[in-house]
């Protein structure tokens, strides 16, 4: 039986200007694990926030058409979660585009 060892210690990231990753604010905790490569080329970009928006209006265009659906608040709670969290990642990915095009001369 292997042995499990410790991981070592965390190193928080830190947030700078000049890094190429971004934290998507939809991180769980302070210690982000999911980032946005502002980088990327824009069209790629583009497509990831695009593809994440557009998941979302589906769902949500897909519950618009069933008429009433009845449940309690708390799956309404995680139905919402469910909801924010891609649109969240999409506005990110958003914002990188928007300054990578104010920041073009």
């Amino acid at each position: 039986m292997s042995t499990l060892h410790p991981d070592p210690p965390y190193e928080p990231f830190i947030p700078h200007p000049n890094n190429r990753l971004m934290a998507l604010t939809s991180n769980c905790n302070d210690m982000p694990t999911l980032f946005i490569d502002t980088h990327a080329p824009l069209d790629v970009l583009m497509d990831a926030a695009n593809y994440r928006i557009r998941a979302v209006i589906q769902v949500l265009e897909n519950m618009c058409m069933r008429g009433s659906v009845e449940c309690d608040s708390v799956i309404l709670s995680d139905f919402a979660q469910l909801c924010v969290i891609p649109l969240r990642d999409g506005c990110d990915v958003l914002d990188v585009i928007g300054k990578r095009l104010r920041a073009q001369p």
